[in-house]
């Protein structure tokens, strides 16, 4: 019997890394000793087999691999028929022989997606494995490791919300991403230099599940640009082009490096987003609702999610440096819509932020915390005094 390169189990993917643990290789082998009526295995010298399947990982993943039936078997461990020869088969193909065959080539550049990513990053993940095999000995080799590259994508308006095709050019070795407004443009409209780009994925906050934010600094501020692709493949290569050019700057910006300390500053997803109400600097002014992004030592705040700009930034130093963080607000001062309050605190004022709910006030704390516990890099003072100084 033949089975297609992939098996989703229970609704779990059985797969290399993907995703979290639910159910382990002991469940599967109660499946087979029970369809097997506890008879001993001859190959296991009188034992009961003992299965060398790893944990089968990720319940987010099974859907996918549903909507690709030519290449994906999805049973259930419990409710669905195995046969002998089944079994067999998945006590011969594990996590280790699939990883050989179907990633023996990835690119340490191409991301490679957790059950927390959106739904595009992991199906196209999967089909660049078992579909188009890219990483296959002898794949064919995919144009985002070219070095360049150049198409229309979908552009969020600054200013009217509106979304325009722009002609883009990823250029590695100019080290730059830059768009143009008409197609028959000589000069760009924006020169985006990759050694401050950032893309991440934002299907929720653009509201299309091929939506990309990227961001890259503009007079040492925040620059945010929105856009998407029809074609989720075409995103999807777009992303890793952008990562690829990062990648091989981040070789040359630091030579000797380990590719593995590297990889981490290639692109990074936001430490946290969401909504919280501020008051000034006074705190005589009233609380107004800020969507809120944290971005490692930067917390920026935007009237809307979708602004170019960030309407202001906070430092997050370390605590060493004088900063903490407090749940509540000073005595006499508090929001009169949102109670959870949080007090940032830094070496020149007090930020008082408040949130909808406890569990929301429980998380930004956290995140907050995280950042603050982390001692501060010596190119971070220099960010530091930007912000002291920021005219």
């Amino acid at each position: 019997m033949s089975f297609p390169p992939c098996i989703v189990l229970a609704h779990t993917f059985f797969g290399p890394r993907e995703f979290e643990t639910f159910f382990s290789a002991q469940r599967l082998d109660d499946v087979y000793r029970s369809r097997k009526q506890q008879k001993k295995s001859k190959s296991a010298g009188g034992q009961t087999r003992k299965w060398k399947v790893r944990r089968l990982r990720g319940s987010s993943c099974s859907g996918l691999h549903r909507n690709i039936a030519q290449m994906s078997k999805v049973k259930s461990l419990l409710l669905d028929p195995w046969t002998s020869s089944q079994l067999e088969f998945m006590d011969s193909v594990g996590n280790d022989a699939a990883k050989t065959k179907y990633e023996h080539t990835v690119p340490a550049f191409y991301y490679q997606p957790t059950y927390k990513d959106c739904a595009l990053l992991r199906e196209q993940w999967i089909r660049a494995k078992y579909e188009r095999k890219e990483f296959m000995p002898g794949g064919k080799q995919e144009p985002y490791s070219a070095g360049y590259r150049e198409g229309f994508l979908w552009k969020r308006g600054r200013d009217n919300g509106q979304y325009l095709s722009r002609k883009f050019i990823l250029s590695e070795s100019e080290g730059v991403l830059k768009y143009f407004n008409k197609q028959d443009a000589r000069e760009p409209k924006a020169v985006i230099n990759i050694s401050t780009v950032n893309a991440t994925f934002q299907p929720a906050k653009i509201g299309t599940a091929h939506g990309l934010q990227v961001t890259y600094l503009k007079d040492n501020s925040n620059r945010n640009i929105f856009v998407y692709h029809e074609d989720g493949k075409e995103m999807v290569d777009w992303f890793n082009a952008i990562r690829a050019a990062r990648f091989h700057y981040l070789q040359v910006a630091f030579p000797g490096a380990p590719t593995p300390e590297l990889l981490p500053k290639i692109t990074r997803n936001y430490t946290k987003e969401g909504y919280m109400e501020k008051t000034g600097p006074k705190y005589t002014e009233g609380f107004k609702k800020r969507w809120f992004t944290m971005d490692d030592r930067r917390l920026m705040y935007f009237k809307d999610p979708l602004d170019a700009y960030a309407r202001g930034q906070v430092f997050i130093g370390s605590k060493e440096n004088s900063y903490g963080v407090l749940p509540g607000l000073p005595s006499g001062i508090q929001s009169y819509h949102w109670q959870f309050g949080i007090t940032i605190v830094t070496p020149d004022r007090k930020f008082l932020l408040a949130c909808e709910n406890g569990q929301d006030q429980t998380d930004w704390i956290a995140a907050l915390q995280t950042v603050i516990n982390r001692p501060m890099l010596p190119q971070e003072y220099a960010v530091e005094a930007y912000f002291k100084h920021k005219p």
